[in-house]
């Protein structure tokens, strides 16, 4: 399959769509990779590196400050929304909003601002919708951290014009459960696993998520079954079956917390935890963080809010750097089938960082 070159110096929409329009499912990002790599060494201010699938471009313009911004070029699986289409002032498809505005914004703007007031890494990197221990960030961390000093880092995950401060952790767990198995015309010799999942998740649906304040923003929990499997065939009884659920818990709580705490729910129950990543608490009341929200909000008109799911802020909130997620789309219409981003919104987000990049 062919794809149109990327043209950082045309119309974003136009770009957008053209970044959207390459399928880029985790772990298949090698061809939006080669693109974005190909746009970004068009631009001579630039130093272009690159690790697997994760491209990096820099300025060295010997500025008093260097800040990051990143994004991920992967998407969840796609339904039937690509290709892109514009429809009602909004970009319609997968990535518009998770996170390929994002994408687009950033390398417009990485060609497009030689000069900036901070010195720039730009930041496009492969596998964030998947395992954490696949991050192509999390790899520079281990493979490059130089490439990755700064003193304020910002990530163009949807935000919906406004600011949205750290983020939730996730962890994923499977509680296994155990049986006999037996022909089902004898089911009474046998013990059911399947059906024993059904105390887990009655647990579940009983289950009260908390919402849970930290340094001025409410973060909402989430605990929820995922995926259940089980069984070999049709015509035996179940001796064995495996729910797997997802915390999404509060920046307040350590990973080990997060975890004691579905111990907790599901006692009495082997648990395995297969998945396991950090929140990252706010940060807001870093002086690079309140100047960054003075500049961009005052064009977006947006308001600091908390971040629900996880995202690569608490990377950089591990190696001491404060972040905020800041770029077009609705958070709430990620992953899904009818995912869509405004237009203006887009045009806004670019605007918003052009402005902080070059005041």
């Amino acid at each position: 399959m062919t794809h149109p070159l990327l043209d950082p110096h045309g119309d974003l929409v136009a770009l957008t769509r053209a970044i959207c329009d390459v399928p880029s499912v985790s772990g298949d990002e090698r061809a939006l990779a080669d693109l974005v790599e190909e746009a970004l060494r068009t631009a001579p201010h630039l130093e272009v590196l690159r690790d697997g699938d994760a491209v990096v471009a820099r300025t060295h313009l010997g500025r008093g400050s260097r800040v990051v911004v990143a994004g991920h070029l992967d998407t969840v699986p796609v339904a039937d929304n690509l290709p892109t289409r514009l429809q009602d002032g909004y970009l319609w498809g997968r990535g518009t909003v998770d996170m390929k505005g994002g994408v687009a914004v950033a390398l417009a703007l990485a060609v497009q601002v030689p000069e900036p007031t901070r010195d720039v890494t730009w930041v496009f990197y492969d596998h964030e919708e998947v395992a954490s221990e696949l991050n192509g960030l999390g790899r520079l961390v281990r493979n490059h951290p130089e490439w990755l000093e700064c003193d304020f880092a910002v990530l163009g995950e949807p935000s919906d014009g406004g600011l949205e401060g750290g983020c939730n952790g996730t962890l994923r767990a499977e509680v296994r459960l155990s049986g006999v198995a037996a022909h089902s015309a004898r089911a009474w010799v046998g013990v059911n696993a399947v059906h024993a999942a059904g105390e887990v998740l009655r647990r579940l649906e009983a289950y009260e998520p908390r919402s849970v304040e930290v340094e001025g923003l409410v973060y909402r929990e989430s605990f929820n079954a995922v995926l259940i499997s089980g069984g070999s065939a049709t015509n035996v009884i179940p001796a064995s079956c495996v729910v797997t659920v997802n915390y999404r818990f509060a920046p307040s709580l350590t990973p080990d917390q997060a975890e004691a705490h579905v111990r907790e729910v599901f006692a009495g129950y082997e648990v395995v935890v297969t998945d396991v990543a950090a929140g990252a608490r706010p940060g807001l009341d870093a002086p690079a963080a309140q100047e960054f929200a003075r500049a961009v909000l005052a064009v977006t008109g947006g308001a600091p809010a908390p971040k629900y799911g996880w995202t690569d802020v608490a990377r950089f909130a591990e190696l001491g750097i404060p972040a905020v997620n800041f770029g077009p789309g609705d958070p709430l219409l990620a992953h899904k089938d009818d995912e869509r981003c405004p237009v203006d919104q887009l045009q806004a987000s670019f605007d918003a960082l052009r402005l902080w990049l070059t005041s």
